[in-house]
């Protein structure tokens, strides 16, 4: 017999088209063919990033979470619970998640850095070890 404690776990659907469009296409046009892929906006905030883009990093990263808790709460999560890292198609979310908490850091917006860093640990807290690696 299984007992649960707390809500189940989280599994967003997976994204093929957004995945096989990735291989041949630039982020920007990833995002712009499908806006409603967390994903595609953490693709989108990682890359500005590494550019040294830090606000446009925290824009995309903005987006790509807001459209990743929209794909959560469709997958029935109700505010709280684990979003496994394990499960390849929660990553755009988490990834948008961790860019979010980082970008906000480098622009000083101090309370959104432990509100997303919580956030985070409480979705899976192996994620921000495994982005900021």
């Amino acid at each position: 017999m299984h007992i649960s404690i707390g809500p189940e776990p989280t599994y967003l659907p997976e994204e093929p088209e957004v995945l096989a469009l990735m291989t041949t296409a630039s982020p920007e046009d990833v995002a712009r063919r499908h806006p409603e892929s967390p994903l595609a906006w953490a693709r989108l905030s990682q890359l500005a990033w590494t550019e040294g883009r830090e606000l446009d990093s925290y824009a995309y990263a903005r987006v790509g979470y807001h459209r990743g808790l929209d794909s959560l709460r469709r997958a029935g999560w109700r505010g709280t619970g684990p979003v496994p890292a394990s499960h390849e198609p929660n990553l755009g979310f988490l990834q948008a998640l961790y860019c979010l908490g980082r970008a906000a850091e480098a622009i000083g917006e101090t309370a959104e850095v432990d509100r997303i860093e919580s956030f985070l640990d409480d979705c899976d807290p192996a994620a921000r070890e495994m982005f900021a690696s």
